[in-house]
């Protein structure tokens, strides 16, 4: 099964698209897209584990970028509100009667962040969770362009993406590394020797600190990964819901 819906919450409206198999219960993936990115970027891999009778539930972040359209303002957008919508995606899936108990997230680039949060403040709500060059160095690449608030303009463009000022004051004090004890489950990174975007080293540091994770690195591969990579991804994936349910 197919459907498009909306997830309200918080006076919003994010835009999702859900894949459930033919069966009375599955365990469900929440994706995450990445900075301007929408909840198509990892349909391939959804429909594949469709075939593995797993579930997924796909999110645009509302005020992402111009292919959302949740009529909330990029200018309003930030990690935290874009959390909170991966937080009421969770809550949705776990609503649905075909769930089985068994959520998991999969981020990439700024979803990646994104699910570390919510895995940090919600530790109990997932079975276990890949991130895909997780942008974990978004606090750190802001805080040092716009060392003091003073420093913080009303609006920049990012991307093709107009950001607010809020954007920039919530990075103050945060420290992604902070909490990543908090979540105890299987923690599955990959990432490219050769990310010029988000340094490999960000990853490496996760590794260490989450209790179980594992990093795997992609020789080559930048900030975007190619087709053969995206096919080890995507069976890496399948391999970690399916030890995991």
């Amino acid at each position: 099964m197919q459907k498009d819906l909306k997830i309200q919450h918080h006076g919003r409206a994010m835009d999702a698209t859900i894949f459930l198999p033919n069966k009375s219960q599955c365990p469900i993936v929440i994706f995450c897209h990445g900075f301007n990115g929408y909840k198509d970027d990892f349909r391939e891999i959804a429909e594949h584990l469709l075939v593995h009778e797993i579930g997924s539930l796909m999110i645009t972040f509302c005020g992402s970028g111009a292919r959302d359209k949740s009529g909330f303002a990029t200018t309003n957008m930030t990690l935290f509100t874009e959390r909170e919508d991966l937080f009421a995606a969770m809550d949705y899936a776990k609503s649905l009667p075909q769930f089985k108990g068994k959520l998991f997230l999969f981020g990439g680039s700024q979803g990646g962040m994104i699910c570390t949060l919510a895995a940090q403040a919600r530790p109990d709500d997932i079975c276990a969770m890949a991130l895909l060059f997780p942008a974990l160095c978004i606090a750190d690449n802001w805080n040092s362009r716009f060392p003091q608030n003073d420093d913080i303009p009303d609006e920049i463009e990012l991307w093709d993406v107009r950001l607010g000022r809020q954007f920039f004051e919530t990075l103050r004090g945060l420290d992604i590394y902070a909490d990543m004890g908090n979540f105890k489950s299987p923690v599955l990174i990959m990432h490219g020797s050769d990310d010029e975007v988000v340094p490999i080293s960000y990853s490496e540091r996760a590794a260490k600190i989450f209790p179980h994770a594992e990093l795997i690195t992609y020789n080559g591969e930048g900030h975007g990964f190619r087709k053969d990579a995206m096919r080890d991804v995507t069976h890496r994936l399948l391999t970690l819901i399916q030890q995991n349910s």
